[in-house]
C-alpha cells in the first residue's frame, strides 16, 4: 500500500479524500501490473483521444468510426523499439488524420475546418489547433452518471464505461495530455466497478469520482498554460520554465542532467500541445523510463513511482514532492555577481551562463513560484547586458544580490497587499473590488466574462491567503499565472486592448506585476445603455440560486463601471444595494413581475443619478 501511495496524489486535495480513494486507485494500478504491453493494448484508446480532442462536436459513435479507419495505421507505431523516436510514425498518423477530415467535406464543415483544409500541412495543423474550443466550464464537465444505469451498462457491456469516459473527457478538455486521460480513465473504470458493488452507489460515486473531476480541471489548466508559453514565447522561455520546475523538484541532480531533461520535456510538451497524442504517450513513456533509470542521481522521491506500471508511473513522477535540498553552503551564489570572469562567460556563452544561474538559484529557492524565479533571472540577464558594456563591470553587477532580493520583496509585498485587502473586505466585497478594477482595465470584455475572471481571482485569494507567509506567496503567484494565462488566451482569440496585449506579450515573468499596475483603458467608449437595460429586472431573478443572483448583481456592477468608470465605489454599491433590496422585496410577493415594474422606479432613479441621466 505504501509503495503505491503516490498514485493517490493524482486526485487528492485533502488527507480524507486520500484515504477514501486510495483503495480504488491502488486497484486501478494493480490491474495493469501484469500488463507489460500497455501502450500496444491501448492504442485504440490513444487514437480515440486524438480524434475526440480535434473533432469535439462529433458523437461517440462518429468518433469510433474514424478510429476504426485510423487504427491500422496506428498499429505500426506500436512496434517501435525503446531507443526509437515515435515522432515519424506519429506524424504520419496525424497527417493522415487531418487529410481524412479534409477529404470528408461534411465533417470539415461541421467542425468549421473548411478554411484549414485549403492550406498546407504545417499551417493546416496550426489552423486546426486554433479551432479547438477551450476547456469546459463548470457547467459542462463530465457529470456523475446515473449510478444504476451506468452499472447496468457496464455489466451488459453496452457502451464500455472507460471508452465513453475517454471520449467525454477528451472532447471537453482538448488540451489535456493523452497520458493523463489514460491514467484517469483507468481510475474511473476501477472506481465504477468498485462502486457498482456497493449498496449506496450514488454516495460512492460522489465520493470517489468528484476528486477525479477536480484534478482533471486543475491539471488541464496547467497543460493549456504550458501550451500557451510554448506558442506565445520563444523556446528559451519554455525551456527556462521546465528547467526551474525540474530543479525545484530534483535539486540534487547535476546541471547537465537537468539541462538535458529540460530540453526533452520542452519538446515533449510541444508534441502534446500539437495534439499528437500517439507521440505524446510514447514520448512520455520513453522519458519516464529514462528518468527511472537515472533515479539514483535525480531524486530520492520517485522510487515508489518507478515501481508503478504505465500509465501511472508518469503522472506519479510529475506530481511527486520535491526532493530534499542538498547542502549548498560551500557553493555560494556569489560567483555569479563577484567573479571577474562573468562578462567573459556572458559574451562567449550567454545561454549557458544564464541557464546555470537559473539552475543554481532554483535549487536554493524551491519555495518560490516559477514566475518569481524567472523575474530574478530576467533582472540578472538585464544587469549583465548593461554592466558588461562598462569599463568596470564588476563594480556594476556586484550589487546583483541586492537586486534579486528587491525583486522578491516587491513581489511578496504585492501578494501581501492583495491578501490584506481580502481579509479587510471579506470575499464578496473583495470580488466586487476586483470587478471594478478589471472592468476599467479590460472594459471590452463582456460583463459575464469579467465576473467569471474575477471570480477565479477571488477564489485564489480565498484558497491562498489563509496559508502561512511562504506558502501564501507561492500559492498566489502560481494561481495568478494560470488565471492571467486564461485571460491572455482570450486576448489571443479576440484582442481586448493594447494594455492587456502588452502585459500578455511583453514578459512572461513580469506578467502579473504588469497586470497589477495596468491602468484603466481611457480610450474605451461604452455603447450607451439605458438604466432599464442595465438593471434587467425580470421575474426569473426570483428563481435564481444565491450564486446566480450574485452573478446578476455583479454583472450589473460591471455594466455600471463601463458606463461611468469615474464614479466612486460607494456610488456603485448604492445602486447594487437598491437592486438587492428590490429583488428581495418583490420575490416575497406572488406578482413579482408587477412589483418589479411598480417598485423599480427607485432603482432606475439611483441608476440615472449615477450615470448623469435626466
Amino acid at each position: 500500500m505504501k509503495t503505491l501511495r503516490p498514485i493517490c496524489f493524482l486526485v487528492f486535495f485533502s488527507y480524507v479524500q486520500c484515504q477514501t480513494l486510495q483503495r480504488s486507485l491502488l486497484a486501478a494500478a494493480l490491474r495493469h501490473i501484469n500488463s507489460p504491453n500497455y501502450l500496444q493494448e491501448n492504442l485504440r484508446d490513444i487514437t480515440s483521444i486524438m480524434v475526440a480532442q480535434f473533432l469535439q462536436k462529433l458523437t461517440y459513435e462518429e468518433v469510433q468510426t474514424i478510429v476504426e479507419e485510423l487504427v491500422d495505421l496506428a498499429e505500426k507505431c506500436k512496434v517501435l523499439k525503446a531507443h526509437e523516436s515515435p515522432s515519424e510514425c506519429a506524424h504520419q498518423l496525424m497527417t493522415t488524420f487531418l487529410e481524412h477530415i479534409c477529404d470528408n467535406q461534411g465533417k470539415a464543415d461541421k467542425q468549421e475546418f473548411s478554411d484549414c483544409c485549403n492550406i498546407n500541412n504545417k499551417a493546416r495543423l496550426k489552423c486546426f489547433l486554433l479551432r479547438k474550443k477551450g476547456d469546459a466550464d463548470d457547467s459542462d464537465v463530465f457529470q456523475i452518471p446515473n449510478p444504476e444505469r451506468i452499472c447496468e451498462m457496464d455489466e451488459e457491456n453496452q457502451v464500455p464505461g472507460k471508452e465513453r469516459y475517454i471520449y467525454e473527457t477528451s472532447r471537453k478538455y482538448p488540451f489535456l495530455y493523452g497520458p493523463t486521460i489514460l491514467t484517469m480513465s483507468a481510475c474511473y473504470e476501477t472506481t465504477i466497478r468498485s462502486c457498482c458493488q456497493e449498496e449506496n452507489k450514488t454516495e460512492c460515486f460522489q465520493i470517489k469520482l468528484e476528486p477525479i473531476r477536480k484534478y482533471i480541471r486543475e491539471i488541464s489548466l496547467r497543460h493549456h498554460h504550458l501550451c500557451e508559453i510554448g506558442i506565445k514565447f520563444n523556446h528559451k522561455v519554455a525551456k527556462a520554465v521546465e528547467l526551474v520546475l525540474l530543479t525545484k523538484k530534483q535539486p540534487k541532480a547535476n546541471f547537465s542532467e537537468i539541462a538535458r531533461l529540460a530540453v526533452d520535456i520542452k519538446n515533449l510538451h510541444q508534441t502534446c500541445c500539437e495534439g499528437d497524442v500517439v507521440a505524446c504517450v510514447l514520448g512520455r513513456s520513453q522519458l519516464m523510463n529514462y528518468t527511472c533509470s537515472k533515479q539514483s542521481i535525480l531524486s530520492s522521491k520517485i522510487s515508489p513511482c518507478c515501481a508503478l506500471p504505465v500509465p501511472f508511473r508518469g503522472e506519479c513522477i510529475i506530481i511527486s514532492e520535491n526532493d530534499n535540498k542538498p547542502d549548498l553552503s560551500f557553493m555560494p551564489l556569489g560567483r555569479f555577481t563577484e567573479d571577474r570572469s562573468v562578462c567573459k562567460q556572458f559574451s562567449n556563452k550567454p545561454d549557458d551562463l544564464l541557464q546555470e544561474f537559473l539552475y543554481e538559484y532554483s535549487r536554493r529557492h524551491s519555495e518560490l513560484a516559477v514566475p518569481v524565479i524567472l523575474r530574478v533571472d530576467t533582472v540578472y540577464q538585464n544587469l549583465l547586458a548593461k554592466c558588461c558594456k562598462l569599463e568596470n563591470p564588476l563594480e556594476c553587477y556586484s550589487n546583483g544580490q541586492e537586486m534579486f532580493q528587491r525583486v522578491i520583496r516587491e513581489s511578496h509585498e504585492r501578494v501581501k497587499h492583495h491578501c490584506d485587502l481580502h481579509e479587510k473586505l471579506g470575499n464578496a466585497n473583495f470580488h466586487d473590488r476586483l470587478i471594478i478594477l478589471y472592468t476599467k482595465k479590460a472594459p471590452q470584455l463582456s460583463a459575464q466574462e469579467l465576473v467569471t475572471f474575477t471570480k477565479n481571482m477571488a477564489a485564489a485569494a480565498t484558497k491562498c491567503c489563509p496559508l502561512r507567509d511562504e506558502q501564501q506567496f507561492a500559492c498566489m503567484e502560481d494561481s495568478a499565472k494560470l488565471i492571467l494565462g486564461a485571460l491572455c488566451r482570450r486576448h489571443e482569440a479576440e484582442a481586448i486592448n493594447a494594455g492587456v496585449g502588452h502585459c500578455c506579450d511583453d514578459s512572461y515573468a513580469f506578467r502579473k506585476p504588469c497586470f497589477d499596475d495596468l491602468q484603466g483603458d481611457g480610450t474605451y467608449i461604452s455603447p450607451p445603455l439605458s438604466c432599464d437595460q442595465i438593471t434587467n429586472l425580470k421575474e426569473n431573478l426570483c428563481k435564481a440560486q444565491d450564486e446566480e443572483f450574485q452573478t446578476e448583481k455583479q454583472k450589473l456592477l460591471s455594466n455600471l463601471v463601463k458606463q461611468k468608470p469615474q464614479a466612486t465605489e460607494m456610488q456603485f454599491q448604492s445602486v447594487m444595494a437598491e437592486f438587492a433590496h428590490l429583488v428581495k422585496k418583490c420575490c416575497q410577493v406572488e406578482t413579482s413581475d408587477m412589483c418589479f415594474r411598480e417598485e423599480g422606479s427607485k432603482l432606475i432613479e439611483k441608476c440615472q443619478s449615477l450615470l448623469g441621466s435626466k
